[in-house]
């Protein structure tokens, strides 16, 4: 392709983004208009390891009561706060093989494990950062072998379709790095900062979509920083949010009243870059972030958000707990929904929670012996 031709490719992409952020903006009026919301997101790592997203528009929709297919008024009370899921692996603390590292200091903040992903092959890879490392394990829980890392301070990793490592480090190195997964060897760093990016602190996660590498910034857009060969994008294209792994739209959600339970998702036609639909959920607890935001092949969204959820015990009793939603993505109807338990150890992490292909989630679960990787679904 011809400079002049990537010219105008990259002016139709920005023309793309512009437009469905015009139609999310002016969804947002709308919304507030009609419910006074106030519009509230999360950024950085946290204990609990929050993956706060965001999302902008209107319209709104009951969130369904526990049990049920969709529609009706959401209820907090009838199933247990926290279920534990079915479990993978229950590795101890410590450097060993088959161990994670987990640092409380004197000063400075404790680290635990800071994020995970699935291989398309269904291979868990866990970034334990504190030993220096990739943890690998096969699809029955056990560990399968280590990479190296050499970043200062990585704190989110993702896998390509061909089982290429990405591992992110946004405030010392500033790159993400691009590891083979056989031998671990390292085939490029990407520079995060740059147009698009001026404070790569504010990166919030970061994400591969064929062959390209995107990082996103503060919760919104994503910018594309290069491809899986280590090659740079000076271009540094936007796109409107989270890609779904089916291919058929970008995705962004936001909580816009914590205190009232209020949440919001987008969803953007990709093909055509029409917004497709803006939902507003309406929980019956307080929300605290969001913990998860993604979709499986088939398209479903999982869509996850920490609380103070009902314990079903003795009203008003509560416990922090995560809830997580299944959401057909063509219309934002809710599909099932599920209660898990949330980490509130001490340890600063990134993300606890990543989506099976097949659908169903995997998330880690930090106690004072080690962690316990399980599967959860919602439908």
């Amino acid at each position: 392709m011809s400079g002049r031709e990537e010219a105008m490719e990259s002016r139709k992409r920005a023309v793309v983004v512009i437009l469905g952020l015009v139609v999310f903006a002016l969804g947002i009026v709308a919304v507030t208009a009609a419910t006074g919301g106030k519009d509230r997101s999360e950024s950085g790592p946290r204990p609990g390891g929050p993956e706060a997203a965001a999302a902008r528009g209107g319209g709104a929709i009951a969130m369904a009561s526990p049990g049920s297919k969709g529609g009706g008024q959401a209820s907090g009370a009838s199933q247990p706060a926290s279920r534990p899921g079915e479990v993978l692996a229950e590795l101890a603390w410590g450097s060993g093989d088959s161990q994670l590292g987990r640092e409380r200091p004197q000063e400075g903040n404790p680290e635990a494990p800071m994020s995970l992903a699935v291989s398309p092959l269904g291979d868990v890879v866990v970034l334990d950062q504190v030993n220096g490392r990739l943890v690998r394990l096969g699809p029955d829980g056990k560990v399968t072998g280590t990479l190296p890392i050499t970043q200062q301070a990585p704190q989110d990793v993702a896998v390509a379709k061909d089982g290429t490592v990405l591992v992110l480090d946004r405030l010392r190195d500033k790159t993400v790095a691009i590891i083979d997964p056989y031998t671990g060897a390292l085939k490029g760093d990407l520079p995060v900062q740059g147009e698009g990016i001026p404070n790569p602190g504010g990166i919030t996660g970061t994400f591969v979509d064929g062959d390209s590498v995107y990082v996103e910034r503060e919760h919104g857009a994503l910018i594309r920083i290069g491809d899986l060969s280590g090659k740079a994008d000076t271009t540094r294209p936007e796109i409107p949010g989270r890609p779904t792994r089916d291919g058929r739209a970008y995705v962004l959600a936001r909580i816009i009243d914590g205190p009232s339970g209020r949440l919001l998702l987008n969803v953007v036609d990709r093909p055509s870059g029409q917004h497709r639909y803006t939902r507003e959920y309406r929980l019956q607890f307080p929300l605290m972030f969001i913990t998860l935001l993604d979709s499986d092949r088939a398209g479903i969204l999982y869509l996850a958000v920490a609380g103070e959820l009902p314990t079903g015990k003795a009203s008003p009793a509560t416990e922090p707990a995560v809830r997580l939603f299944c959401v057909e993505p063509l219309d934002g109807k809710v599909i099932g929904q599920t209660d898990l338990p949330l980490n509130t150890l001490p340890e600063e992490t990134f993300r606890d929670f990543t989506v099976l292909d097949e659908g169903g989630v995997l998330y880690q679960y930090r106690t004072e012996s080690g962690v316990s990787l399980r599967r959860a679904d919602c439908r």
